[in-house]
């Protein structure tokens, strides 16, 4: 069971995100996940990483 300590935290955490959902066809996102774990990184990790590489990180 999660404290609600910790479900404040999250709360106050995640209003600092935005939410991009995207689409690709079957299969293909257990291929991209796959290779975001084969560099250690989460798939969310990779996705702004590639981001950061093509437009620069943010600010």
């Amino acid at each position: 069971m999660i404290s609600r300590a910790r479900e404040k935290a999250t709360k106050k955490y995640l209003k600092k995100l935005d939410d991009i959902i995207f689409r690709v066809k079957k299969g293909r996102k257990a291929e991209i996940k796959a290779h975001a774990d084969s560099l250690g990184m989460s798939l969310n990790a990779y996705m702004n990483y590639l981001i950061d590489q093509d437009m620069g990180p943010s600010k």
